[in-house]
Protein backbone atom coordinates (compact mmCIF):
# COMPACT_ATOMS: atom_id res chain seq x y z
CA UNK A 1 0.00 0.00 0.00
CA UNK A 2 1.41 3.36 -1.00
CA UNK A 3 0.59 6.84 0.21
CA UNK A 4 2.01 9.38 -2.22
CA UNK A 5 -0.77 11.88 -2.88
CA UNK A 6 -0.69 14.59 -0.24
CA UNK A 7 -1.90 17.46 -2.39
CA UNK A 8 -4.25 18.20 -5.23
CA UNK A 9 -2.24 19.53 -8.14
CA UNK A 10 -4.33 22.56 -9.11
CA UNK A 11 -6.25 24.19 -6.28
CA UNK A 12 -7.52 27.02 -8.48
CA UNK A 13 -9.63 24.83 -10.74
CA UNK A 14 -10.40 22.07 -8.22
CA UNK A 15 -14.06 21.02 -7.97
CA UNK A 16 -13.42 20.09 -4.33
CA UNK A 17 -11.92 21.97 -1.41
CA UNK A 18 -8.18 21.97 -2.06
CA UNK A 19 -5.39 21.13 0.33
CA UNK A 20 -3.90 24.43 1.50
CA UNK A 21 -0.32 24.99 2.64
CA UNK A 22 0.97 27.21 5.43
CA UNK A 23 4.27 28.42 6.82
CA UNK A 24 3.69 28.59 10.58
CA UNK A 25 0.86 26.09 10.86
CA UNK A 26 -2.38 24.64 9.54
CA UNK A 27 -5.73 23.66 11.04
CA UNK A 28 -8.91 21.88 10.05
CA UNK A 29 -11.84 22.06 12.45
CA UNK A 30 -15.56 21.40 12.81
CA UNK A 31 -16.48 25.11 12.77
CA UNK A 32 -14.97 28.23 11.11
CA UNK A 33 -14.67 30.04 14.45
CA UNK A 34 -12.73 27.12 15.88
CA UNK A 35 -10.36 27.18 12.92
CA UNK A 36 -9.91 30.93 13.41
CA UNK A 37 -9.05 30.47 17.08
CA UNK A 38 -6.40 27.89 16.21
CA UNK A 39 -4.91 30.19 13.58
CA UNK A 40 -4.73 32.96 16.18
CA UNK A 41 -2.74 30.73 18.54
CA UNK A 42 -0.33 29.75 15.77
CA UNK A 43 0.24 33.41 14.88
CA UNK A 44 0.99 34.11 18.55
CA UNK A 45 3.73 31.46 18.56
CA UNK A 46 1.68 28.68 20.10
CA UNK A 47 2.16 25.00 19.45
CA UNK A 48 -0.24 22.75 17.55
CA UNK A 49 -1.54 21.61 20.94
CA UNK A 50 -2.21 25.20 22.05
CA UNK A 51 -4.07 25.74 18.79
CA UNK A 52 -6.03 22.51 19.17
CA UNK A 53 -7.14 23.38 22.72
CA UNK A 54 -8.20 26.88 21.61
CA UNK A 55 -10.27 25.37 18.79
CA UNK A 56 -11.80 22.73 21.06
CA UNK A 57 -12.78 25.41 23.59
CA UNK A 58 -14.54 27.40 20.88
CA UNK A 59 -16.38 24.26 19.77
CA UNK A 60 -17.61 23.83 23.35
CA UNK A 61 -19.15 27.31 23.08
CA UNK A 62 -20.62 27.19 19.57
CA UNK A 63 -21.61 23.49 19.41
CA UNK A 64 -23.00 22.59 22.87
CA UNK A 65 -25.13 19.87 21.32
CA UNK A 66 -22.04 18.01 20.10
CA UNK A 67 -19.36 18.73 22.71
CA UNK A 68 -18.62 20.57 25.91
CA UNK A 69 -16.63 20.87 29.12
CA UNK A 70 -18.87 18.15 30.55
CA UNK A 71 -17.76 15.72 27.85
CA UNK A 72 -14.68 13.85 26.70
CA UNK A 73 -11.58 14.40 24.57
CA UNK A 74 -9.36 11.91 22.76
CA UNK A 75 -6.23 13.02 20.92
CA UNK A 76 -3.17 11.69 19.13
CA UNK A 77 -0.10 13.93 19.35
CA UNK A 78 2.89 13.23 17.08
CA UNK A 79 6.21 15.06 17.42
CA UNK A 80 7.99 13.31 14.56
CA UNK A 81 9.45 10.63 16.82
CA UNK A 82 6.64 9.38 19.02
CA UNK A 83 2.88 9.28 18.65
CA UNK A 84 1.18 9.62 22.01
CA UNK A 85 -2.47 9.00 22.81
CA UNK A 86 -4.36 11.20 25.25
CA UNK A 87 -7.42 9.46 26.70
CA UNK A 88 -9.63 12.11 28.24
CA UNK A 89 -12.57 10.00 29.39
CA UNK A 90 -13.76 9.08 32.85
CA UNK A 91 -15.38 6.19 34.64
CA UNK A 92 -18.87 5.37 35.75
CA UNK A 93 -19.72 6.31 39.35
CA UNK A 94 -18.20 3.97 41.92
CA UNK A 95 -21.40 4.01 43.98
CA UNK A 96 -23.64 3.45 40.98
CA UNK A 97 -26.14 0.63 40.89
CA UNK A 98 -26.89 0.74 37.18
CA UNK A 99 -26.74 2.93 34.10
CA UNK A 100 -29.08 4.51 31.58
CA UNK A 101 -28.90 5.92 28.06
CA UNK A 102 -30.09 9.34 29.22
CA UNK A 103 -30.25 11.49 32.34
CA UNK A 104 -28.30 11.44 35.58
CA UNK A 105 -27.29 7.78 35.49
CA UNK A 106 -25.93 7.99 31.96
CA UNK A 107 -23.07 10.25 33.07
CA UNK A 108 -19.42 9.23 33.38
CA UNK A 109 -16.74 11.52 34.81
CA UNK A 110 -16.04 14.21 32.18
CA UNK A 111 -12.52 13.82 30.82
CA UNK A 112 -12.05 16.95 28.70
CA UNK A 113 -10.68 19.32 31.38
CA UNK A 114 -8.14 16.77 32.56
CA UNK A 115 -7.05 16.11 28.99
CA UNK A 116 -6.49 19.84 28.43
CA UNK A 117 -4.31 19.97 31.53
CA UNK A 118 -2.23 16.95 30.45
CA UNK A 119 -1.82 18.12 26.86
CA UNK A 120 -0.86 21.65 27.85
CA UNK A 121 1.58 20.47 30.52
CA UNK A 122 3.39 18.30 27.99
CA UNK A 123 3.21 20.24 24.71
CA UNK A 124 1.83 23.71 25.44
CA UNK A 125 3.67 27.00 25.01
CA UNK A 126 1.11 29.74 25.54
CA UNK A 127 -0.71 30.38 28.85
CA UNK A 128 -4.35 29.43 29.20
CA UNK A 129 -5.16 33.14 29.44
CA UNK A 130 -4.29 33.37 25.74
CA UNK A 131 -5.48 29.94 24.64
CA UNK A 132 -8.98 30.26 26.09
CA UNK A 133 -9.49 33.93 25.24
CA UNK A 134 -11.42 33.34 21.96
CA UNK A 135 -13.83 30.94 23.66
CA UNK A 136 -14.30 33.23 26.67
CA UNK A 137 -15.11 36.17 24.42
CA UNK A 138 -17.64 34.18 22.40
CA UNK A 139 -19.32 32.83 25.53
CA UNK A 140 -19.49 36.23 27.22
CA UNK A 141 -20.59 38.24 24.19
CA UNK A 142 -22.86 35.57 22.75
CA UNK A 143 -23.26 33.70 19.49
CA UNK A 144 -26.14 33.76 17.02
CA UNK A 145 -28.34 30.68 17.22
CA UNK A 146 -28.29 28.94 13.85
CA UNK A 147 -31.31 27.35 12.18
CA UNK A 148 -29.73 23.95 12.74
CA UNK A 149 -29.14 24.62 16.44
CA UNK A 150 -32.67 25.92 16.92
CA UNK A 151 -34.05 22.74 15.34
CA UNK A 152 -31.82 20.55 17.52
CA UNK A 153 -32.99 22.37 20.65
CA UNK A 154 -36.65 21.96 19.69
CA UNK A 155 -36.09 18.27 19.00
CA UNK A 156 -34.42 17.62 22.33
CA UNK A 157 -36.37 20.08 24.50
CA UNK A 158 -38.36 17.25 26.14
CA UNK A 159 -35.13 15.48 27.16
CA UNK A 160 -33.58 18.71 28.42
CA UNK A 161 -36.65 19.65 30.47
CA UNK A 162 -36.95 16.14 31.90
CA UNK A 163 -33.33 16.21 33.10
CA UNK A 164 -33.22 19.55 34.90
CA UNK A 165 -32.30 21.90 32.04
CA UNK A 166 -35.64 23.71 31.71
CA UNK A 167 -34.03 26.93 32.99
CA UNK A 168 -31.26 26.93 30.38
CA UNK A 169 -31.59 30.13 28.33
CA UNK A 170 -30.87 28.27 25.08
CA UNK A 171 -34.32 26.64 25.25
CA UNK A 172 -36.09 29.95 24.88
CA UNK A 173 -34.15 31.21 21.86
CA UNK A 174 -35.08 31.20 18.19
CA UNK A 175 -32.79 31.14 15.17
CA UNK A 176 -30.95 34.43 14.82
CA UNK A 177 -31.18 35.36 18.50
CA UNK A 178 -28.05 35.71 20.61
CA UNK A 179 -27.06 32.95 23.03
CA UNK A 180 -24.98 34.44 25.87
CA UNK A 181 -23.25 31.94 28.17
CA UNK A 182 -22.03 33.95 31.16
CA UNK A 183 -21.66 30.90 33.39
CA UNK A 184 -19.54 29.10 30.80
CA UNK A 185 -17.38 32.19 30.36
CA UNK A 186 -16.86 32.30 34.13
CA UNK A 187 -15.94 28.60 34.15
CA UNK A 188 -13.32 29.13 31.46
CA UNK A 189 -11.91 32.12 33.39
CA UNK A 190 -11.47 29.82 36.39
CA UNK A 191 -9.52 27.45 34.15
CA UNK A 192 -7.27 30.42 33.30
CA UNK A 193 -6.76 31.30 36.96
CA UNK A 194 -6.47 27.83 38.49
CA UNK A 195 -5.89 25.42 35.62
CA UNK A 196 -8.46 22.99 34.17
CA UNK A 197 -7.90 20.46 36.97
CA UNK A 198 -9.93 22.73 39.26
CA UNK A 199 -12.95 21.17 37.53
CA UNK A 200 -12.49 18.04 39.66
CA UNK A 201 -12.43 19.65 43.12
CA UNK A 202 -13.88 22.35 45.34
CA UNK A 203 -16.94 24.38 44.40
CA UNK A 204 -16.95 23.14 40.82
CA UNK A 205 -17.07 19.47 41.77
CA UNK A 206 -19.69 20.25 44.40
CA UNK A 207 -21.89 21.97 41.81
CA UNK A 208 -21.66 18.96 39.51
CA UNK A 209 -22.41 16.46 42.27
CA UNK A 210 -25.35 18.57 43.49
CA UNK A 211 -26.92 18.78 40.01
CA UNK A 212 -26.54 15.03 39.49
CA UNK A 213 -27.95 14.18 42.91
CA UNK A 214 -30.96 16.39 42.24
CA UNK A 215 -31.83 14.05 39.37
CA UNK A 216 -31.16 10.90 41.47
CA UNK A 217 -27.78 10.19 39.90
CA UNK A 218 -24.82 8.51 41.60
CA UNK A 219 -21.85 10.57 40.34
CA UNK A 220 -20.29 12.39 43.29
CA UNK A 221 -17.32 14.51 44.33
CA UNK A 222 -15.21 11.44 45.12
CA UNK A 223 -15.65 10.19 41.54
CA UNK A 224 -14.46 13.53 40.20
CA UNK A 225 -11.50 13.72 42.57
CA UNK A 226 -10.35 10.23 41.53
CA UNK A 227 -10.22 11.03 37.82
CA UNK A 228 -6.91 10.49 36.00
CA UNK A 229 -6.08 11.30 32.36
CA UNK A 230 -4.18 8.51 30.62
CA UNK A 231 -1.31 9.46 28.26
CA UNK A 232 0.66 6.72 26.56
CA UNK A 233 1.81 5.33 23.22
CA UNK A 234 -0.75 5.09 20.44
CA UNK A 235 -1.48 1.75 18.78
CA UNK A 236 0.65 1.40 15.65
CA UNK A 237 -0.61 -0.56 12.64
CA UNK A 238 1.85 -1.34 9.83
CA UNK A 239 0.32 -0.93 6.37
CA UNK A 240 3.20 -1.50 3.96
CA UNK A 241 5.34 1.63 3.91
CA UNK A 242 2.76 3.58 5.91
CA UNK A 243 2.02 3.34 9.63
CA UNK A 244 -1.44 4.03 10.95
CA UNK A 245 -1.75 5.21 14.56
CA UNK A 246 -5.03 4.82 16.41
CA UNK A 247 -6.29 5.39 19.92
CA UNK A 248 -5.70 2.51 22.36
CA UNK A 249 -8.44 1.25 24.70
CA UNK A 250 -10.98 2.26 25.78
CA UNK A 251 -11.86 3.45 22.25
CA UNK A 252 -12.91 1.32 19.31
CA UNK A 253 -10.20 2.88 17.14
CA UNK A 254 -8.57 -0.54 16.91
CA UNK A 255 -11.46 -1.58 14.62
CA UNK A 256 -10.06 0.75 11.95
CA UNK A 257 -6.69 -0.99 12.22
CA UNK A 258 -8.37 -4.41 12.05
CA UNK A 259 -10.28 -3.49 8.92
CA UNK A 260 -7.33 -1.96 7.09
CA UNK A 261 -4.98 -4.86 7.91
CA UNK A 262 -7.51 -7.33 6.57
CA UNK A 263 -8.26 -5.15 3.54
CA UNK A 264 -4.55 -5.13 2.73
CA UNK A 265 -4.46 -8.93 2.34
CA UNK A 266 -7.46 -9.20 0.02
CA UNK A 267 -7.37 -8.71 -3.76
CA UNK A 268 -9.78 -6.13 -5.14
CA UNK A 269 -10.90 -6.04 -8.74
CA UNK A 270 -12.34 -2.61 -9.46
CA UNK A 271 -14.20 0.06 -7.53
CA UNK A 272 -17.30 -2.03 -6.79
CA UNK A 273 -15.29 -4.85 -5.23
CA UNK A 274 -13.32 -2.24 -3.34
CA UNK A 275 -16.50 -0.87 -1.73
CA UNK A 276 -18.14 -4.26 -1.16
CA UNK A 277 -15.10 -5.64 0.67
CA UNK A 278 -14.87 -2.45 2.71
CA UNK A 279 -18.49 -2.82 3.85
CA UNK A 280 -18.09 -6.51 4.65
CA UNK A 281 -14.88 -6.00 6.63
CA UNK A 282 -16.47 -3.12 8.54
CA UNK A 283 -19.39 -5.24 9.62
CA UNK A 284 -17.10 -8.16 10.49
CA UNK A 285 -14.84 -5.90 12.58
CA UNK A 286 -17.75 -4.40 14.52
CA UNK A 287 -18.59 -7.87 15.83
CA UNK A 288 -15.52 -7.35 18.05
CA UNK A 289 -16.49 -3.87 19.28
CA UNK A 290 -17.41 -4.96 22.80
CA UNK A 291 -13.94 -6.47 23.20
CA UNK A 292 -12.05 -3.36 22.06
CA UNK A 293 -11.29 -2.09 25.57
CA UNK A 294 -10.36 -5.51 26.90
CA UNK A 295 -8.33 -6.95 24.02
CA UNK A 296 -6.97 -3.79 22.37
CA UNK A 297 -3.98 -4.48 20.12
CA UNK A 298 -4.61 -8.24 20.15
CA UNK A 299 -7.55 -7.67 17.83
CA UNK A 300 -5.17 -6.50 15.09
CA UNK A 301 -4.15 -10.13 14.53
CA UNK A 302 -7.72 -11.37 13.96
CA UNK A 303 -8.38 -12.54 10.39
CA UNK A 304 -11.86 -11.40 9.44
CA UNK A 305 -13.90 -13.81 7.36
CA UNK A 306 -16.10 -12.35 4.63
CA UNK A 307 -17.74 -13.36 1.37
CA UNK A 308 -16.08 -11.29 -1.39
CA UNK A 309 -18.95 -12.06 -3.77
CA UNK A 310 -22.09 -11.51 -1.69
CA UNK A 311 -23.39 -9.25 1.09
CA UNK A 312 -23.65 -10.92 4.49
CA UNK A 313 -25.99 -8.28 5.94
CA UNK A 314 -24.62 -9.03 9.38
CA UNK A 315 -25.07 -5.40 10.49
CA UNK A 316 -23.32 -4.14 13.61
CA UNK A 317 -22.60 -0.40 13.48
CA UNK A 318 -25.10 1.84 15.25
CA UNK A 319 -26.65 5.22 14.43
CA UNK A 320 -25.11 7.77 16.83
CA UNK A 321 -23.94 10.88 15.00
CA UNK A 322 -22.38 13.61 17.09
CA UNK A 323 -18.85 14.75 18.06
CA UNK A 324 -16.54 17.47 16.67
CA UNK A 325 -13.03 17.21 15.27
CA UNK A 326 -9.88 19.34 15.29
CA UNK A 327 -6.62 18.59 13.45
CA UNK A 328 -3.60 20.90 13.70
CA UNK A 329 0.01 20.91 12.53
CA UNK A 330 2.76 23.42 13.23
CA UNK A 331 6.09 24.29 11.62
CA UNK A 332 8.00 22.60 14.44
CA UNK A 333 6.57 19.27 13.32
CA UNK A 334 3.93 18.76 16.02
CA UNK A 335 0.74 17.19 14.61
CA UNK A 336 -2.51 16.72 16.55
CA UNK A 337 -5.60 14.67 15.71
CA UNK A 338 -8.50 15.10 18.14
CA UNK A 339 -12.19 14.66 18.85
CA UNK A 340 -14.40 16.20 21.54
CA UNK A 341 -17.87 14.94 22.40
CA UNK A 342 -20.75 14.69 24.87
CA UNK A 343 -22.02 11.58 22.98
CA UNK A 344 -25.72 12.13 22.10
CA UNK A 345 -27.18 15.59 21.44
CA UNK A 346 -26.52 17.59 24.64
CA UNK A 347 -25.22 14.39 26.23
CA UNK A 348 -27.32 13.40 29.24
CA UNK A 349 -29.28 16.67 28.90
CA UNK A 350 -28.51 17.27 32.60
CA UNK A 351 -27.53 20.90 33.13
CA UNK A 352 -25.13 22.13 35.81
CA UNK A 353 -26.61 25.65 36.07
CA UNK A 354 -23.69 27.24 37.96
CA UNK A 355 -21.30 26.15 35.19
CA UNK A 356 -23.56 26.54 32.17
CA UNK A 357 -22.77 23.05 30.84
CA UNK A 358 -24.57 19.80 30.20
CA UNK A 359 -22.88 16.54 31.16
CA UNK A 360 -22.17 13.62 28.84
CA UNK A 361 -24.21 10.43 28.57
CA UNK A 362 -21.23 8.23 27.77
CA UNK A 363 -22.53 5.42 30.02
CA UNK A 364 -24.96 4.82 27.17
CA UNK A 365 -21.97 3.23 25.43
CA UNK A 366 -22.00 0.23 27.78
CA UNK A 367 -23.42 -2.88 26.14
CA UNK A 368 -22.75 -6.44 27.34
CA UNK A 369 -19.99 -9.00 27.75
CA UNK A 370 -16.60 -7.37 28.12
CA UNK A 371 -18.29 -3.98 27.68
CA UNK A 372 -20.96 -4.49 30.34
CA UNK A 373 -21.65 -1.73 32.85
CA UNK A 374 -19.98 -1.87 36.24
CA UNK A 375 -19.20 0.66 39.00
CA UNK A 376 -15.99 2.52 38.20
CA UNK A 377 -15.73 1.04 34.70
CA UNK A 378 -15.29 2.89 31.42
CA UNK A 379 -17.31 1.92 28.35
CA UNK A 380 -15.88 1.35 24.89
CA UNK A 381 -15.76 4.80 23.30
CA UNK A 382 -16.67 5.66 19.73
CA UNK A 383 -14.11 8.49 19.53
CA UNK A 384 -11.39 7.33 17.13
CA UNK A 385 -8.96 9.99 15.84
CA UNK A 386 -6.24 8.62 13.55
CA UNK A 387 -2.82 9.61 12.26
CA UNK A 388 -0.77 8.39 9.29
CA UNK A 389 3.01 8.47 9.02
CA UNK A 390 5.00 7.71 5.85
CA UNK A 391 8.00 8.94 3.90
CA UNK A 392 5.73 11.67 2.51
CA UNK A 393 5.06 13.12 5.96
CA UNK A 394 2.43 12.85 8.68
CA UNK A 395 -1.32 13.36 8.48
CA UNK A 396 -3.87 13.76 11.28
CA UNK A 397 -7.46 12.93 10.41
CA UNK A 398 -10.67 12.63 12.38
CA UNK A 399 -14.41 12.77 11.83
CA UNK A 400 -17.64 12.86 13.86
CA UNK A 401 -20.24 10.17 13.43
CA UNK A 402 -19.83 7.64 16.30
CA UNK A 403 -19.76 4.18 14.66
CA UNK A 404 -19.45 5.96 11.32
CA UNK A 405 -16.02 7.31 12.29
CA UNK A 406 -14.21 4.05 11.55
CA UNK A 407 -16.13 3.67 8.29
CA UNK A 408 -15.48 7.19 6.99
CA UNK A 409 -11.77 7.04 7.79
CA UNK A 410 -11.56 3.57 6.26
CA UNK A 411 -12.92 4.83 2.94
CA UNK A 412 -10.68 7.89 2.96
CA UNK A 413 -7.53 5.88 3.67
CA UNK A 414 -8.45 3.13 1.22
CA UNK A 415 -8.98 5.66 -1.56
CA UNK A 416 -5.58 7.22 -1.01
CA UNK A 417 -3.55 4.10 -0.34
CA UNK A 418 -5.23 1.62 -2.67
CA UNK A 419 -6.83 3.74 -5.37
CA UNK A 420 -4.11 6.39 -5.58
CA UNK A 421 -6.46 9.33 -5.06
CA UNK A 422 -5.04 12.59 -3.76
CA UNK A 423 -6.13 13.74 -0.30
CA UNK A 424 -8.61 16.42 -1.41
CA UNK A 425 -10.35 14.10 -3.89
CA UNK A 426 -10.56 11.30 -1.34
CA UNK A 427 -12.13 13.60 1.27
CA UNK A 428 -14.70 14.90 -1.22
CA UNK A 429 -15.66 11.50 -2.68
CA UNK A 430 -19.15 10.02 -2.04
CA UNK A 431 -19.41 7.68 0.96
CA UNK A 432 -21.38 4.79 2.36
CA UNK A 433 -22.20 3.86 5.96
CA UNK A 434 -23.34 0.53 7.36
CA UNK A 435 -25.92 1.24 10.06
CA UNK A 436 -28.51 -0.94 11.72
CA UNK A 437 -28.41 -3.58 8.98
CA UNK A 438 -28.82 -1.10 6.14
CA UNK A 439 -26.18 0.38 3.84
CA UNK A 440 -26.68 4.13 3.69
CA UNK A 441 -25.05 5.65 0.62
CA UNK A 442 -24.77 9.15 -0.79
CA UNK A 443 -26.82 9.49 -3.96
CA UNK A 444 -24.61 9.48 -7.01
CA UNK A 445 -22.11 7.04 -5.53
CA UNK A 446 -20.76 5.03 -8.50
CA UNK A 447 -21.15 1.73 -6.62
CA UNK A 448 -24.75 2.27 -5.53
CA UNK A 449 -26.42 -0.07 -8.04
CA UNK A 450 -23.64 -2.64 -7.90
CA UNK A 451 -23.76 -2.90 -4.10
CA UNK A 452 -27.52 -3.43 -4.24
CA UNK A 453 -26.99 -6.18 -6.82
CA UNK A 454 -24.55 -7.88 -4.44
CA UNK A 455 -27.30 -8.09 -1.84
CA UNK A 456 -26.70 -5.01 0.30
CA UNK A 457 -29.83 -3.32 1.65
CA UNK A 458 -28.96 0.02 0.05
CA UNK A 459 -30.69 3.20 1.18
CA UNK A 460 -29.75 6.29 -0.90
CA UNK A 461 -29.23 9.46 1.15
CA UNK A 462 -28.86 13.13 0.31
CA UNK A 463 -25.18 13.91 -0.33
CA UNK A 464 -23.65 15.50 2.74
CA UNK A 465 -26.12 13.97 5.20
CA UNK A 466 -24.71 14.09 8.73
CA UNK A 467 -24.40 10.32 8.94
CA UNK A 468 -21.42 10.43 6.55
CA UNK A 469 -19.25 12.48 8.92
CA UNK A 470 -17.14 15.54 8.21
CA UNK A 471 -13.42 14.88 8.00
CA UNK A 472 -10.80 17.25 9.41
CA UNK A 473 -7.23 16.78 8.12
CA UNK A 474 -3.95 18.54 8.89
CA UNK A 475 -0.33 17.47 8.68
CA UNK A 476 3.21 18.18 7.60
CA UNK A 477 4.77 17.02 4.34
CA UNK A 478 8.24 15.56 3.88
CA UNK A 479 9.78 19.05 3.88
CA UNK A 480 8.10 19.95 7.18
CA UNK A 481 5.57 22.33 5.61
CA UNK A 482 2.16 22.30 7.35
CA UNK A 483 -1.02 21.75 5.30
CA UNK A 484 -4.73 21.19 5.86
CA UNK A 485 -7.97 20.38 4.10
CA UNK A 486 -11.58 20.43 5.30
CA UNK A 487 -14.51 18.30 4.22
CA UNK A 488 -17.30 20.08 2.34
CA UNK A 489 -19.77 18.32 4.63
CA UNK A 490 -21.29 19.86 7.77
CA UNK A 491 -19.59 23.11 8.85
CA UNK A 492 -15.91 22.13 8.69
CA UNK A 493 -13.29 24.68 7.78
CA UNK A 494 -9.53 24.81 7.21
CA UNK A 495 -7.01 27.61 7.61
CA UNK A 496 -3.27 28.24 7.48
CA UNK A 497 -0.82 30.85 8.71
Amino acid sequence: MQYDHWRIADGYSSPVRPVISGVTGAVSAAHPLAAAAAQDMLVRGGSAVDAAIAAQAVLCVVMPDACGIGGDLFALVDDGKDTMAVSGAGAAPRRGTGCADDGANSITVPGLPGAWASMHDRWGKLPFSVILSPAIRLAAEGIAVSEAMALTVRTHAPRLKANGAASWSLLGLSAGERFVQKELAALLRLFVQQGPLCFYEGDMAASIARAVAAQDGALDEADLAAHVTEVGPALAVALGETTLFVQPPPTQGVLLGMTLRNFNRMPQAGALQFDHIGVELTEAAFAYRDRAAQDGAALLDVELEINPERASRRGGPRAYLHTAGVAVADSNGLVVSSLVSVFDDFGSCLLVPELGITLNNRAGGFTHGANAWGPGRRPVHTLAPALLRSAQGRLALATPGADGQVQTLLQLIMRMMCEGEDLATAVAAPRWRSQGGKLLIEKGHPSEAGLAALGHDVEPMTPGATCFGAVVCAGVDDSGAPFAVADWRRNTWAGVV
